[in-house]
């Protein structure tokens, strides 16, 4: 299986061919008094906000069960995406994971937790590491909804939304108090993880408590020892507070150095029901994490030696507080109403030091957003469902810069990140469900959304021509689709709609180098870029066993904000961080386009045993600022995962291959071109990504109801293998256990 380390789309063609006519004949030839229905299209989903079954909605929705979640045991919500087989993850450091969908990543997807956007006005067109302050012990479920919904979202649901449902406290069912919980302990060997996590969920008849605590330990991270050279980490640095950092061999390649963090999350709920009609939940979340390196700005070299002594994100700190008050009274305006008040905060900061050199630059960021809705659904008659609602979001951005000499500790005020900003959104949509037959069901939507942003800058350190950044802007968003129910087997669905990504504080305000050589400075003159999208999906059930889905889409991208040349003062060159660089600056500058398939099948091939693949195809091109097109940076190679499960009495057991196809230098992007130090070297000396696999065994024993254990062997040959425009490689062979006591 040697090839699999340049894996190719047509190798993979041919050998899914295989897999799956062996796998139907399998099927076919087993007893009927063996086939137990494993599936069905009735699933009720909530990431449209609303208790919904998948199969009337004409878009694609992937679902990741609490059960799944327990067994693949992921250590981060990063890696909890992946658990889908339908989210790729790009990271840049251990403490990281960047979701790209269909295409799409960043600032063009949107997180929502409990309903609550996530989504801020810093938040980025480069990699960004948001997602790990969730907490996986916390949730109850997540949904993935693929392509653009800006009719229900807003702003940034181009490529899609990951909706993260953390778990509801439960009332009691009699006049007792209800108890119960879980202890859980982890070991993950390829980094040295220690994990431990408590929650408690306290129940009465009209009151509900639920406390988690969840605390992580990760060291240095292991990569796999068969696999490019290039990836090797044969030196790491040792700051020291003289100015004269030293630069020591690695004893040992395979480890990156460094990579270490810890990371803890706190999780409260509480419920109060006064009758059936009203329902208040108040959730607090926080999540801190340690100084973490940001890896794979170690690896960038000058003059022979690292360019850094020091390239760490300070502590990455997320907190909310979210209030909903849902009410089921049937009236004349609405059948169930929804309201969500949330105040988050954000602070992360980014702490760099050139070898050798005595100036620390820190720069520090915090964002403090609030954020209101009320969503409402209304049935009338017997066939129209309306979805309908406001939303107010507003975003204060808080940046500060200082410079500190490491010798004696002074600091001084330096430049910020970003001016000081606030940025708004304003938005009404109305979504409407008709069910034309029992067979055909049409829903269209449409969202006006005003966006407003203001900024002050500070021209101290960088003479820009401008104090002061103000937009105030509107759009308009719309969808119709239609599904096709020619049985209760069948579902053919098709979905027309559009997205929009208004500019925020990042794309308006921004100093940052992207690159050795380069400067990315403010621009004042930006517009919403806009998406449109079409796509169609099919799903089917054979008999009982046996299910397959398919969606294909299309996506163009016009006005798009990406980064380009650009001029300051006259000048397309500056001095920054000591060194001449390209003046660059966000711009609607650029067309894109991406499509693909992804393609699923779900197969009951015995009372025991069930067979699972997801597979994903995207390409994607992007318009360079002489004309021609260059791949889309954020388009991952072909990628897909296949389990065989076997479950019987207490034991749960999961054999399955992850895979992910090369990228030539030929179809790289020209971004991704100017890396080379995360990339592994062709025979011409030019980077390229390099298609890699593991094979994998997961396990789940329950003793009893109050034991059970998990463990795993991930990456078992030991592949080392980077996943495409990541910084970091991948963890090498690791072994997992982890130990759960329920009470």
């Amino acid at each position: 299986m040697q090839f699999f380390n340049y894996l190719d789309l047509t190798k993979m063609k041919r050998i899914y061919t295989i897999i799956l006519f062996v796998f139907s004949g399998i099927i076919y030839s087993q007893t009927e008094q063996d086939t137990i229905k494993v599936t069905t299209l009735d699933e009720v989903v909530v990431a449209t906000k609303w208790k919904q079954k998948k199969e009337d909605l004409p878009y694609k929705i992937a679902s990741i069960s609490k059960e799944a979640i327990e067994l693949q045991n992921p250590q981060t919500a990063a890696d909890l995406l992946s658990v889908s087989g339908k989210v790729f993850i790009q990271k840049s450091q251990q403490g990281g994971g960047s979701p790209m969908i269909r295409g799409f990543a960043t600032n063009r997807l949107l997180y929502t937790v409990d309903g609550v956007r996530m989504n801020t006005a810093i938040f980025r067109g480069g990699n960004i590491q948001n997602v790990i302050s969730l907490d996986g012990f916390a949730m109850e479920n997540v949904e993935v909804l693929f392509g653009p919904n800006s009719v229900i979202y807003g702003s940034d649901a181009i490529g899609g939304v990951m909706s993260f449902q953390t778990v509801k406290p439960k009332f009691s069912t009699n006049e007792n108090t209800s108890v119960s919980g879980n202890v859980f302990s982890r070991f993950s060997s390829a980094n040295d993880e220690k994990t431990g996590h408590f929650d408690v969920q306290l129940g009465w008849k009209k009151w509900a408590s639920y406390t988690s605590i969840s605390y992580n330990d990760f060291g240095d991270l292991r990569m796999g020892t068969h696999g490019p050279n290039e990836y090797l980490k044969t030196y790491y640095v040792v700051p020291n507070f003289d100015g004269s950092d030293e630069v020591l061999t690695n004893e040992n390649a395979l480890v990156q150095k460094p990579s270490a963090y810890t990371q803890y999350n706190v999780t409260q709920k509480v419920r109060f029901a006064p009758n059936e009609n009203w329902d208040f939940q108040y959730g607090f979340h926080y999540s801190e994490t340690s100084d973490y390196s940001r890896y794979d700005r170690h690896l960038r070299m000058r003059n022979g030696l690292p360019r850094y002594a020091e390239w760490n994100y300070g502590p990455q700190k997320w907190m909310m507080n979210a209030l909903e008050i849902s009410n089921f009274a049937k009236g004349n305006l609405y059948d169930e109403m929804t309201i969500r008040f949330a105040y988050q905060n954000f602070e992360e900061s980014r702490i760099s030091r050139n070898l050798n050199n005595v100036n620390r630059e820190i720069r520090i960021e915090k964002v403090d957003a609030y954020s209101f809705n009320i969503d409402f659904n209304k049935k009338i008659g017997t066939k129209n469902k309306l979805f309908y609602g406001v939303e107010y979001v507003f975003d204060k951005v808080n940046s500060e810069g200082i410079d500190e000499d490491i010798t004696s500790g002074v600091q001084v005020e330096g430049p910020a990140r970003y001016p000081q900003a606030d940025w708004q959104s304003i938005g009404i949509y109305l979504n409407d469900q008709y069910t034309i037959t029992d067979k055909v069901l049409l829903s269209a939507g449409l969202r006006y959304n005003q966006y407003i942003l203001n900024a002050e800058f500070d021209t101290t350190f960088y003479p820009f021509p401008f104090t002061e950044a103000k937009l105030n802007d509107g759009a308009l968003t719309g969808s119709l689709g239609v599904v096709y129910k020619p049985s209760n087997s069948w579902v053919l669905s098709s979905n027309v709609s559009t997205a929009f990504r208004s500019p925020n504080v990042d794309d308006v305000g921004k100093v940052f180098d992207s690159e050795p050589g380069s400067v990315v400075v403010p621009n004042p003159n930006l517009k919403a870029e806009y998406a449109y999208n079409v796509d169609f999906n099919i799903a089917k059930v054979f008999g009982s066993n046996f299910k397959l889905d398919l969606s294909t889409y299309y996506t163009w991208l016009e006005d798009a904000l990406v980064r380009r040349d650009y001029t300051l003062n006259g000048s397309s060159q500056i001095m920054y961080d000591g060194e001449l660089s390209q003046v660059q600056a966000i711009q609607n500058a650029a067309k894109a386009t991406v499509y693909g398939v992804q393609f699923g099948v779900e197969a009951k091939l015995s009372k025991d045993f069930v067979f699972s693949t997801d597979l994903n195809f995207q390409k994607g091109e992007e318009e360079l600022d002489n004309g021609e097109k260059s791949p889309s940076r954020h388009a991952a190679p072909f990628f897909g995962v296949s389990r065989l499960t076997f479950t019987h009495e207490k034991l749960e057991l999961q054999i399955y291959t992850q895979y992910s196809a090369k990228k030539d230098y030929e179809d790289l992007p020209e971004e991704e071109r100017g890396k080379p130090e995360i990339y592994a070297i062709d025979g011409n000396g030019n980077p390229y990504s390099p298609g890699w696999y593991t094979l994998n065994l997961k396990t789940d024993y329950k003793f009893n109801k109050t034991f059970n254990v998990t463990a795993g062997l991930e990456n078992i040959t030991d592949q080392r293998y980077r996943p495409y425009s990541s910084g970091l490689v991948a963890p090498g062979r690791n072994f997992i256990v982890g130990v759960r006591a329920k009470f």
